[in-house]
């Protein structure tokens, strides 16, 4: 007499849904991971044009290329620029810089008149070429 079944339950487990899912959460975390991170870019305040033409008195500061500092086409050593700026722009109630650096120039120069801005609460904005 035959007391044992036909049907034996096999104790093996199966790794392939388990390697599935585990696949699956890892592209999931990339992709989370790459959409969640934070840039740390500059917080500069850029130009929007609404089709009006704003009466706003700014002041350009031109950077070239043997790293000459320029306020409005007259040249500045680097260390009187913040004075200088300050003084021309006292007495204005909202200061406007526009910073045009050349192409090629070390991003530490241009950073250098974005700090003094950021110091003196000037408003700054980096002119660029159109495409």
């Amino acid at each position: 007499m035959n007391l044992r079944g036909r049907n034996r339950i096999n104790a093996e487990f199966n790794m392939s849904s388990m390697t599935d899912i585990v696949f699956l959460l890892l592209i999931f975390f990339m992709i989370a991971v790459t959409t969640m991170t934070t840039t740390n870019a500059l917080d500069l305040v850029l130009p929007n044009s609404d089709g009006k033409a704003d009466e706003v008195e700014t002041v350009a500061v031109s950077v070239d290329e043997k790293l000459n500092y320029y306020i409005d086409k007259q040249q500045y050593p680097e260390e009187e620029l913040e004075n200088a700026l300050k003084t021309l722009l006292a007495d204005q109630k909202e200061p406007n810089v526009v910073l045009n650096v050349a192409k090629g120039v070390p991003i530490e120069n241009a950073v250098k008149v974005m700090d003094i801005a950021y110091r003196n609460k000037f408003k700054i904005v980096l002119a660029v070429a159109p495409k």
